[in-house]
């Protein structure tokens, strides 16, 4: 199958044996893919990971193994996208870590993270996954659409880890693509959240979908005038910088929430997270359902923020194209 691999901090295009399959799992052919961020930080070392990235994905299960009949009927042939947390009952390991008896199979101790951490990912004709980590997409979800499943579900997480309904705005301090999602998926829950971010054009699109923009350039003299302080505060800049200036704008006894991941350490004084007595919350992975019901409603679109669509064997210049500034998602096809 053709396939993409990490090497030397670019993306070299490659043939691979079709995967073999566990008792419990599925052979999923990729039908489209995204790349993001987390994706363009593994090029820079991020996890020392070198297989094939991509864990944003729908696709088509082709095969599964070890199941019964009816199971094997209920998946074979379906659109479906996936759980991209792998746990060490999937992977065989026995007897279960701490994590996983307790169902928080996301931090299980010896998981696997499709296309992040030792599982090849959706950059390529095939992937495989654990047939509970399947989602199936209603036919009412576009392509286009289901491929924003993942990153949805992690903006959807803030609402799991924070009681709304104890305040009545937000702020996102960013304007890139996990930026925008977090935006809409607050703007669902709240009736005023308002964007922070370097990038016009990016602003502009926030509008489109009923939220408030500030533009904030970014240097030292432009970060001093901003005296907003608010209650809730979503740090989602993908930059080292940006947590400082969250710690600005949360309020006293405010919460932030951190959603940011890079390669490298972020230069940080953590006084004001003490004297300020802040509620600091990191968030990662999130429940698929909720994101696909946010997308079947319609009370969140992402297909406005989607740059440019490349064919898979693309995928060299796709990710180059999506390290370009200003650039929102750029997905990959697979050809017909």
């Amino acid at each position: 199958m053709l396939a993409f691999v990490v090497q030397r901090q670019n993306l070299k295009r490659t043939n691979k044996t079709r995967p073999r399959l566990r008792p419990g799992w599925a052979l999923v052919r990729a039908r489209m893919a995204g790349i993001c961020n987390t994706d363009l930080e593994i090029l820079r070392g991020y996890h020392n990971f070198c297989g094939t990235p991509g864990h944003e994905f729908v696709g088509e299960v082709q095969e599964v193994a070890g199941v019964s009949a009816a199971v094997e009927k209920r998946w074979i042939g379906k659109r479906v996208t996936g759980e991209i947390n792998i746990p060490c009952h999937a992977l065989g390991f026995r007897p279960l870590c701490r994590f996983c008896k307790r169902s928080l199979t996301r931090h299980c101790e010896r998981r696997k993270v499709l296309g992040i951490v030792a599982h090849d990912g959706a950059f390529a004709e095939y992937l495989t996954l654990p047939i509970e980590n399947l989602h199936a997409i209603p036919d009412s979800i576009s392509d286009e659409m289901a491929v924003f499943v993942e990153p949805l579900a992690a903006a959807c997480e803030i609402l799991d880890q924070v009681n709304i309904k104890q305040f009545r705005e937000a702020a996102v301090l960013g304007d890139g693509k996990l930026a925008q999602l977090i935006a809409r998926v607050l703007r669902t829950a709240l009736p005023r959240v308002v964007m922070y971010g370097k990038h016009s054009d990016k602003l502009a699109l926030a509008r489109r979908a009923r939220i408030e923009t500030k533009l904030v350039l970014g240097d030292v003299s432009d970060l001093r005038r901003v005296k907003d302080n608010l209650a809730l505060l979503v740090e989602a800049t993908g930059s080292p910088t940006g947590l400082a200036l969250a710690q600005q704008m949360t309020e006293p006894r405010g919460t932030l929430v951190l959603k940011s991941t890079f390669h490298g350490a972020a230069p940080v004084e953590t006084w004001p997270i003490v004297v300020k007595e802040l509620t600091v919350v990191g968030s990662r992975c999130g429940r698929f359902e909720k994101a696909i019901a946010l997308l079947r409603s319609g009370k969140v679109d992402p297909r406005p923020l989607i740059a440019r669509t490349f064919p898979l064997h693309e995928a060299s210049a796709a990710i180059m194209f999506a390290q370009k500034s200003g650039v929102m998602k750029v997905l990959l096809k697979k050809e017909a």
